[in-house]
């Protein structure tokens, strides 16, 4: 049986994943990172000798595997397979986004929440968060998926509220760039007790997080934010992903208010 060279939680990550469970789905019901998930899943296309949830759906079900190999090639095969499905997952989310743009009828609500779904699920974070902007007076939360309750009311409960230089949001206004921080417990902000920084750490329990702008013709009307809740930064990839998908938020947006001034 191939569960047998699997350990308990690796044999039922295993099924989760090639019965269709998602990364976050599986994440959820396990009270687990994304990131242990897909760590998880290179082990099993090791032990288990196959290269696509096709083939590991087909194993689990009796067909005959490739004999676990524990070499360098095996591991590296394990992670290529997973990346080019990741790769597959992502054009298919992309897709889907434009899918839902092009039928929302300035509608941007149905957009966001499936911007930040695909978004959360593509970059193995626990909550994200878009931001309005309104110059000289600040932000305020618009959209919202996944955030812990308590810091949810707290920050509907802040209105339009301005920020701190030193803070992602305060360093996304003056450079108009993306923010990738580390750990935002790290940071001397967080240990001087800034009200921003320190509902994110404490009552969201973010621990990296990344800000991309949202930009209409240079013109930042917003900011698209992800945490996860463990010090894990954002690569280069994710942070593309997080790019493409604030592009389509202000899309979406500016489809709306095109709309309603024409209303």
């Amino acid at each position: 049986m191939p569960e047998e060279r699997l350990s308990p939680r690796e044999a039922e990550i295993a099924k989760a994943y090639a019965s269709g469970d998602t990364y976050h789905r599986i994440a959820e019901r396990l009270s687990i990172s994304p990131l242990t998930v897909r760590t998880h899943l290179a082990a099993i296309y090791r032990k288990l000798g196959v290269s696509s949830k096709l083939e590991l759906h087909k194993v689990l079900n009796g067909a005959p595997s490739v004999r676990a190999d524990r070499d360098e090639q095996a591991a590296l095969i394990s992670e290529l397979a997973l990346s080019l499905e990741e790769s597959i997952r992502r054009e298919r989310a992309l897709h889907e986004v434009l899918r839902i743009i092009s039928s929302s009828n300035g509608e941007p609500e149905k957009v966001i929440a499936a911007v930040l779904h695909h978004t959360l699920e593509l970059c193995d974070a626990e909550f994200g968060v878009l931001f309005e902007y309104f110059p000289g007076q600040g932000f305020r939360s618009k959209y919202m998926l996944g955030i812990p309750p308590a810091f949810e009311e707290w920050l509907t409960g802040q209105g339009t509220f301005q920020v701190a230089a030193e803070t992602g949001l305060g360093r996304l206004v003056a450079s108009r760039d993306i923010v990738n921080i580390a750990d935002v417990r790290g940071e001397e902000i967080y240990r001087r007790g800034d009200p921003l920084r320190e509902a994110t750490a404490d009552l969201g329990g973010a621990r990296s997080f990344t800000a991309i702008p949202m930009l209409a013709r240079d013109r930042l009307i917003g900011a698209f934010t992800i945490y996860r809740q463990r010090v894990h930064p954002f690569d280069p990839r994710s942070l593309e992903i997080a790019g493409a998908f604030a592009d389509q938020s202000v899309i979406a947006i500016e489809n709306a208010r095109m709309l309603a001034s024409r209303g």
